[in-house]
């Protein structure tokens, strides 16, 4: 069977086509562009806001250094002589006074005894040239001596006065001696190992034996830079005495402490500023009760500079890199975001200080800042700081969107 195409070639043919097929069609394009419209509009980005934390602060600054020991002392001999005892643990810790080595005595005892012999000879002669000096003072009297016989007798007293003199000094030093050779810990604090073994013989005032290092308290070394010292000098010159910089008190830690927690306060700075590196060299001093901080440590301080001011505070998550400087985005009520240029400070009380670029009752962006482009809107949610960091604030839940409606049906 073969079928004719229908051929319309007359208007009022064209006129008699039924017109309902082409109404829904083009209500359905319509509603499809429409549609497409509405989900090619990106929606804003969620993003956490809140008010800096504003309150009264004390800006601290912190610097790297190295604790060491207040008094070190290298333990040496005084006497010469084969040691004969080693007294201590290596390592251990010790008192003022306690026996560490032992040197053979029997050479310093006789010389000891030898030294006492001479003062009683001494003694004795003394005593018989006093004798003669009296008598012949008395035949003086009655011219029956000369003079130079009395002169005589007077040079021999007190020849024999002199060398008792010297007898006794030679055995104070004999004695000086024999205490020697016990080899006492000149200070409290902690051995190290023995350099030496027993047998050996040592030298005076040349063999080192061993080291010992004072625990408590222990002194912190840092260098600060000179801008920063000059903050220093400024703070005190404003109480009116520069020397207020001996006694400014901080915290300090080791390094693998996330917060420094032990007192410190500074007793030194050095009278003039290092010309090769530009910082001056302080020390502050640490108690050390439980001895855990060791000479030769590294660790860090932080140490106020200034007086009470008002500080305005933010997470470190809000502050950005824009090439060379910091910003923070300002968010308006609209979700319209601004970057804002700041000069950070310190952490304080875990935030971050800003020193300049906020006044502190804008609403910034905390959290999300890689949800934000330039002349973009957000979503701003607002939360509260606390008063001390780190952690920020989880905004609640948004409500939930509203049940969407079914489209309406054509009617027939």
């Amino acid at each position: 069977m073969f079928f004719r195409p229908l051929l319309v070639s007359r208007p009022e043919v064209l006129m008699r086509l039924p017109l309902f097929p082409l109404v829904v069609l083009a209500a359905s394009l319509t509603g499809a562009t429409c549609a497409h419209a509405q989900s090619g509009a990106p929606a804003a980005a969620p993003v956490t806001v809140a008010k800096p934390v504003v309150k009264e602060v004390r800006e601290q600054v912190a610097f790297t250094g190295r604790f060491d020991a207040v008094r070190a002392v290298q333990v040496k001999a005084r006497v010469a002589g084969y040691l004969q005892k080693i007294a201590f643990t290596d390592g251990t810790t010790v008192k003022k006074g306690d026996l560490l080595f032992a040197i053979d005595p029997r050479p310093y005892q006789a010389a000891v005894d030898q030294a006492a012999a001479a003062v009683t000879v001494s003694e004795t002669t003394v005593r018989f040239a006093a004798g003669d000096l009296e008598r012949a003072t008395l035949l003086q009297k009655t011219g029956n001596i000369t003079e130079q016989v009395f002169d005589q007798r007077r040079q021999a007293y007190l020849q024999a006065e002199a060398k008792l003199a010297g007898d006794r000094a030679a055995l104070a030093a004999a004695r000086l001696n024999l205490e020697f050779t016990e080899i006492k810990a000149p200070i409290d604090g902690r051995l190290s190992r023995t350099l030496v073994s027993e047998g050996t013989l040592v030298a005076a005032n040349d063999t080192l034996l061993t080291s010992i290092v004072s625990a408590d308290p222990i002194d912190f070394y840092f260098d600060v830079d000179e801008t920063t010292f000059l903050g220093f000098e400024r703070a005190a010159a404003a109480g009116g005495d520069k020397a207020a910089i001996i006694g400014l008190e901080g915290v300090v830690g080791t390094t693998d402490e996330p917060e420094p927690k032990r007192r410190a306060r500074v007793d030194f700075f050095d009278n003039r500023v290092d010309q090769a590196s530009g910082t001056m060299r302080l020390r502050a001093k640490v108690e050390n009760a439980d001895l855990f901080l060791t000479p030769g440590l590294f660790g860090k301080i932080r140490v106020p500079l200034g007086g009470p001011k008002r500080g305005i505070l933010v997470p470190d998550e809000a502050i950005a890199s824009d090439q060379t400087r910091r910003i923070v985005w300002l968010v308006a009520d609209d979700g319209a975001t601004t970057p804002r240029p700041v000069v950070p400070g310190p952490k304080i009380d875990g935030w971050r200080l800003v020193r300049s670029g906020l006044e502190g009752g804008e609403t910034i962006a905390v959290n999300g800042l890689v949800r934000i482009r330039p002349g973009v809107k957000v979503t701003p949610q607002m939360v509260t700081l606390p008063p001390v960091g780190p952690a920020i604030p989880t905004p609640p839940p948004p409500p939930p969107a509203p049940a969407a409606q079914p489209p309406a049906q054509p009617a027939k």
